[in-house]
């Protein structure tokens, strides 16, 4: 189609040749993705892997074979979960490519041809009409009532009225009525506008570059497990030199030195810890997708239990993310809503009036849909009005008249507008009009002026009323908000709404309260460098952020949090891209409930890690202990693989799923720099890890002291021994505080089970011949097992009194 006279024919298509040579294709730039070797390197690093490593090399190296499988396999296992979890991420910038417009209209050579959206350059003239998505970002040259949805660009949650006109370079993006920009929707009219910018260039560019700038953190649980690891390292180089230093002044074999100090790195190390932890996260994701969270990151499961910040967007979010009728002000209520609806051009969908999102269902502007659903409440349906009234004429709104009018075949004009536009043409009102419409723009809300006339005269006309529309609070989201400050967490308000609107919405939903600061809880009129740059701040302070969203605009702030939780309803692809978590309900309620969850699974890991290391520490203890005092080596490395894989493991498993206990969301988040092992936990480890010792290397003494027996047959009884040692001291291992009974003896049946399973395993490895060759030990006499099961009951007995001693010491004289 030519373009009609007095309109700009555009370019020719030889300098759109040209400037796309020049500027290059209209797409965002793509980050290279890691390789997938990079990948898997990633997953080796790490001191207690590296410790693990180094033990196989050396068991291989001595001929021991099996015990070099069995440490690589650990290693290739861990490996591969993590090469697994990493493949899923670095998507984000793709998605954002996949939103921009396929295809495009735009003017060349004085016709309407639709192109590639790649293949669009600078100067050239975008056509638009409802619909369509916006190809690149453009100043406005034409525009018929025209609006352009850019909630996930800025934010607000109304579509913008445009206009054509000159704006301040500086204006804030959702400030600038005369241009549109890659990536946001056409809501309604039509327009023609010049593109100014293409590809990485636009808006949606500099958000593409600021995902470039954010790197991933380790989280928290990544943290203090790395300095876990670091401190058994070091403590397993210190034993190792200690014993062959003692070996040289022995004059001990190289190879019994060596063999010696393969054993001591594998009593060491807590070989199944990545493993449990792995689980223990894993169950954490079961457990939330119950609650309609999806986890992409793994390790964010525990990171979300020590949230002390959550800046969340609103719209979307706090926010059902679709425009209601929330306030009617007029004599007649029904007459208000009645007269609003047949001045409205949208059309409602079928049924209840509520789409999937909460929202009025149907097509048009968001906001008459939202008139037309709360008129469909009282009884009022536009498919009525036009049958008893058909239109004569209509009155488009559009940007400069601020209001829209209808006449109808009763001689009536229906008018809807702002009301700074309509109360001055109005000769009639109800008293109070003017501050009605002050009270509820004060309270957030958009102000809709209801008035009607006679005729095609806009002037001379009666005010029907005020009604007040806004985005409204989710029900759950008020209570979650309240849930969340009892657990100590301080919730932010990131939006790209007006700011009345914003602190309205935050008072009422409790995010602002009385003697908070403003400044510090609500931020508006947010771009997305500035919700970035708050997240950014309140990581230097030391806190733990959760960034929830649903828009573009979002995107490099999630990705830049310790946490970033999309909406899987309303969130774009890039968003989910870019988060660690996903709400598959848009319900901020669920981010409490997976806050308690996450709590819980970090209570679990620790108090597992302080299980699984007080074995270690014992094991180390012995070992050394034996090896200072010149007797055999007490445990060989097999033997010490078996009991911190499946000894200690099956218990750890079980320890691991234990259900969150009951005050969790009643204590505050625990401090960001706070040890995962603290003081009391490593003064559990040593004490428990001493008795245990004692009593292995008792029970080791006597038996090499026996006069029918020898070395195996005297391993054989301590590997058994230590067995029930750690088996039996899994029942105290549940809370550091409660003995087992007050824990809830059948609250987790699992425990009992792996208990009552290891149990036997361990009878039957001594009376299989293969399991007696492969792990070297001895058929056992009914005395050797009574004295290995009573001293096995001597270390949990010591850790039920000691938490009965403690309460005493701290209740007051």
């Amino acid at each position: 189609m030519t373009a009609p006279p007095g309109q700009a024919a555009g370019l020719s298509a030889a300098e759109a040749a040209r400037r796309l040579a020049r500027h290059g294709p209209n797409t965002l730039r793509d980050q290279p993705p890691p390789s997938a070797a990079r990948l898997l390197l990633r997953q080796l690093e790490g001191p207690m892997l590296w410790l693990l490593l180094g033990a196989c090399v050396v068991a291989a190296a001595l001929g021991e074979t099996a015990d070099a499988i069995a440490i690589a396999a650990i290693v290739t296992l861990n490996a591969l979960v993590g090469f697994a979890q990493e493949l899923r991420s670095e998507r984000a910038l793709a998605a954002l490519r996949a939103m921009t417009a396929p295809r495009a209209r735009v003017r060349r050579d004085g016709r309407a041809a639709v192109i590639p959206a790649a293949e669009v350059v600078p100067g050239d003239l975008l056509l638009l009409e409802g619909g369509d998505l916006v190809a690149a970002d453009a100043r406005l040259t034409l525009a018929h009532a025209l609006t352009v949805s850019e909630a996930t660009l800025t934010g607000e949650s109304v579509p913008v009225d445009k206009a054509c006109g000159d704006e301040p370079a500086d204006a804030p993006l959702a400030e600038r009525r005369g241009s549109v920009f890659m990536g946001t929707a056409v809501a309604a009219g039509t327009g023609e506008a010049e593109v100014v910018a293409t590809g990485m260039g636009t808006e949606l560019g500099k958000i593409a570059r600021l995902l470039d700038t954010v790197e991933r953190e380790e989280t928290p649980l990544q943290q203090r497990l790395a300095q876990v690891g670091r401190a058994l390292v070091i403590m397993c180089l210190v034993v190792v030199a200690v014993v062959a230093a003692l070996g040289a002044l022995r004059g001990q074999p190289a190879l019994d030195v060596l063999l010696s100090s393969v054993s001591l790195a594998v009593a060491a190390v807590p070989e199944g810890l990545a493993a449990i932890v792995t689980i223990a996260l894993a169950v954490g994701v079961q457990r939330m997708a119950s609650r309609h969270v999806l986890i992409r990151r793994l390790a964010s499961v525990e990171t979300l239990g020590c949230a002390t910040v959550i800046c969340t967007d609103k719209t979307g979010t706090l926010t059902a993310g679709v425009m209601a009728l929330r306030e009617t002000w007029g004599p007649d209520h029904r007459r208000v809503v009645a007269t609003a609806a047949a001045c409205c051009d949208a059309e409602l969908g079928d049924g209840d009036g509520t789409g999937d999102d909460g929202g009025a269902g149907g097509v048009g502007d968001p906001t008459e849909l939202a008139i037309l659903a709360a008129a469909r409440e009282r009884g009022i349906e536009r498919a009525a009005i036009e049958a008893a009234t058909p239109r004569r004429e209509v009155f488009p709104f559009d940007a400069d008249r601020k209001r829209m009018a209808i006449l109808r075949d009763d001689g009536v004009l229906y008018v809807k507008g702002a009301f700074e536009e309509l109360a001055p043409r109005c000769d009639r009102a109800p008293p109070g009009a003017h501050e009605a419409a002050t009270d509820l723009a004060s309270r957030g809300l958009r102000v809709l002026a209801v008035a009607v006339g006679a005729g095609r005269d806009e002037a001379d006309l009666e005010l029907v009323g005020l009604l007040g529309l806004a985005d409204p609070p989710r029900p759950e989201a008020v209570a979650a908000v309240a849930d969340a400050r009892r657990a100590g967490i301080h919730v932010v308000m990131i939006t790209g709404d007006h700011p009345e609107t914003a602190a309205a919405i935050a008072r009422e939903m409790g995010v602002l309260r009385p003697g908070d600061d403003p400044a510090e809880i609500v931020h508006a009129r947010a771009t997305p460098e500035d919700k970035l740059r708050i997240v950014r701040r309140w990581k230097e302070r030391g806190d733990v952020v959760a960034m929830t969203g649903d828009g573009v605009n979002d995107a490099p702030a999630l990705r830049e949090a310790h946490i970033g939780i999309a909406m899987g309803k309303s969130g774009t692809e890039v968003t989910r891209e870019a988060s660690d978590m996903v709400l598959t309900d848009d319900d901020f309620a669920s981010i409490v409930a997976a806050v308690r969850e996450g709590r819980g699974i970090y209570d679990n890991i620790r108090k597992t890690l302080v299980y699984l290391l007080t074995g270690n520490v014992g094991e180390l203890l012995v070992m050394l202990v034996a090896i200072s005092l010149g007797w055999p080596v007490p445990l060989l490395p097999m033997h010490l693989l078996w009991i911190n894989l499946v000894t200690d493991g099956l218990p750890a498993l079980a320890l691991v799923m234990d259900p969150p206990e009951a005050d969790t969301l009643a204590r505050p988040p625990r401090p960001p720099k706070e040890a995962m092992l603290g003081r009391p936990e490593w003064r559990r480890i040593v004490l428990t890890a001493v008795v245990e010792a004692a009593v292995v290397l008792a029970v080791y003494r006597w038996a090499l002291g026996r006069a029918d027996g020898g070395v195996d047959e005297a391993r054989s009884v301590v590997f058994s021994t230590i067995v029930f040692c750690e088996v039996l001291r899994a029942f105290g291992a549940r809370s550091l505080t409660r003995i087992f009974w007050e824990t809830g003896v059948l609250s987790n049946l699992l425990l009992l089970g792996v208990v009552a399973v290891t149990l036997g395993i361990q009878l039957a490895l001594h009376a299989v011949p293969a399991t007696q060759a492969f792990l070297r030990i001895d058929e056992l006499p009914l005395a050797d097992w009574a004295l290995a099961i009573g001293a096995g009951l001597v270390p949990v007995t010591a850790v039920e009194v000691s938490k009965l001693l403690g309460r005493l010491r701290r209740r007051p004289a």
